[in-house]
């Protein structure tokens, strides 16, 4: 039986809210949207988005090791932006934090994050079951061959348009 824990981090969200810092489900771990906040609750870096990203992966990296995992487990992030034009400096401390062993990730632009000096958030989803490292490759992925496949849809041929007796056909154009 998989059992599901809850982990919080206390900051003065979750109880308005309703939600857990981090969630561990059997081998996952999914983290919610962690913005640059210290550990008073106060959000470090206003104006500064390198600053604030750092923070925030920083954050999710306390919360991954307090779960008992490392970064290098973490599979997948999603960062909320509320300025894409600043992605150099989101992608600097991303790759800082995590680029040993990068996840796949994705960069949303937002309107506004909850506080209006928040510039990024960011979520992170673990996975606690690999036994070893996975071994980085330039191999190509191939699909497994299928052992009976379905025969393909026959479709009736198109009928030629008849040009009118005397008249050619206009031309294409391209």
């Amino acid at each position: 039986m998989n059992v599901i824990e809850r982990i919080a981090s206390n900051t003065p969200w979750e109880p308005i809210f309703g939600y857990s810092r981090a969630v561990r489900a059997g081998d996952w771990l999914v983290v919610s949207g962690t913005t640059a906040t210290d550990e008073r609750g106060l959000l470090v870096g206003p104006g500064q988005m390198y600053v604030q990203a750092r923070q925030a992966l920083l954050n999710i990296k306390a919360h991954v090791e307090r779960a008992g995992l490392r970064l290098a487990d973490i599979v997948r992030t999603r960062v909320f932006t509320t300025d894409i034009s600043r992605f150099s400096e989101i992608a600097r401390a991303h790759k800082e934090i995590l680029g040993e062993n990068p996840p796949a990730s994705t960069l949303i632009e937002v309107k506004r994050l909850v506080h209006p000096d928040m510039l990024v958030e960011i979520e992170a989803d673990a996975w606690a079951g690999a036994a070893q490292p996975a071994v980085e490759t330039d191999a190509k992925i191939t699909r497994p061959a299928v052992a009976k496949r379905r025969a393909p849809i026959q479709r009736k041929p198109k009928a030629k348009a008849a040009s009118p007796k005397g008249r050619a056909r206009p031309r294409r154009r391209k």
